[in-house]
């Protein structure tokens, strides 16, 4: 494990996307790395479902209206990424440039098999420019299953980069005991948090998993006012029919970052963009699991164990016949 010897500074991402506009999005994204690489973060964080934005209205629009369930779910499909693509490039690109770690929330497209589902995926890419992984969103949460399929075990981990051991979960994923404390015994230092959600009592979570964990914890949240959502989507006029009591603001972001203490060191940023940074005391990394270290002396593996089911579950396995040469 690679352990810093002199603090560092990283960056949690408040933005709004341009709505289902995925290169739009692409756009906004690689110009936030670039500021935050240039003003000295050597990890930059986005929110869940940045590309090409959390898809809200499955919160607005009543289950029972198929036609404009399908309509914006294929507007989301055609603007959502494959990983490895053209999108995913530009992304590793804007990572090398600035050199930054980079982890950032977008829905993927299943490419390996039908590609008509979709995921929730958080996309980790180093500083130069290579894609460490994904992991894919372990259950969507309520509405979230018209749009999202589920992720496997296959997905979950941690990195091990210049800055430690990085890995993190999305939005209320972070309220599933088991697998905070997998990352925990995986070893994270820095714990990402990529959310839609904000306000109390999420801030609180984050304090206790930083608390809890012993680590960094990087809450990034995203903002989304009801004028950031377009008139009309695929000839539904989305705002008029379920969004007429609204107000200004769906989401106010909430941003913010923890240290090993449970203590906000940046944040929360409500209500408006902007980049939280904070810089990481290398010692804090380690140094408090003398008292506390639930994966650790306070495990008690011989009381409980833990066991993550980390192989895939595709959908589809080719087998082909072997072929043999004759002489």
């Amino acid at each position: 494990m690679s352990t810093p010897q002199e603090p560092f500074k990283v960056a949690a991402v408040q933005a709004t996307p341009v709505f289902l506009d995925r290169e739009a999005t692409v756009d906004k994204a690689c110009a936030l790395i670039e500021a935050a690489g240039h003003n000295g973060a050597k990890l930059v964080v986005f929110t869940e479902s940045f590309i090409p934005a959390y898809p809200d209205w499955v919160w607005a629009v009543p289950a029972g209206e198929e036609q404009v369930l399908s309509r914006l779910y294929a507007r989301l499909l055609a603007n959502a990424v494959t990983i490895p693509s053209p999108t995913t490039q530009r992304l590793c690109q804007a990572a090398r440039r600035a050199r930054v770690h980079v982890m950032i929330g977008m829905t993927e497209c299943n490419s390996e098999a039908s590609g008509a589902s979709l995921y929730n995926t958080l996309l980790t890419i180093d500083s130069q420019g290579n894609i460490l992984g994904k992991h894919r969103k372990l259950v969507p949460t309520g509405g979230e299953r018209l749009v999202w399929a589920q992720g496997d075990g296959s997905t979950l981990g941690v990195y091990d980069t210049p800055m430690g051991k990085i890995g993190g979960l999305i939005c209320w994923e972070n309220y599933m005991p088991l697998a905070r404390y997998a990352l925990y015994a995986w070893g994270v230092q820095i714990y990402i948090a990529a959310t839609w959600d904000r306000g109390e009592p999420w801030l609180s979570t984050v304090r206790h998993i930083a608390k809890e964990g012993r680590v960094y914890v990087i809450a990034s949240g995203m903002t989304l006012r009801l004028a950031d959502i377009p008139d009309e989507i695929g000839g539904i006029a989305l705002k008029e029919r379920f969004y007429r009591d609204g107000g200004e603001w769906i989401n106010g972001g909430d941003s913010a970052i923890a240290n090993p203490h449970g203590e906000l060191i940046a944040g929360p940023l409500h209500e408006e963009e902007g980049i939280l940074y904070a810089t990481i005391d290398p010692d804090l990394m380690s140094g408090p699991k003398w008292m506390l270290d639930v994966a650790g002396h306070y495990g008690r593996p011989d009381v409980f164990e833990l066991t993550v089911h980390r192989e895939p579950h595709p959908v589809i396995r080719s087998l082909e016949a072997e072929t043999t040469g004759e002489m």
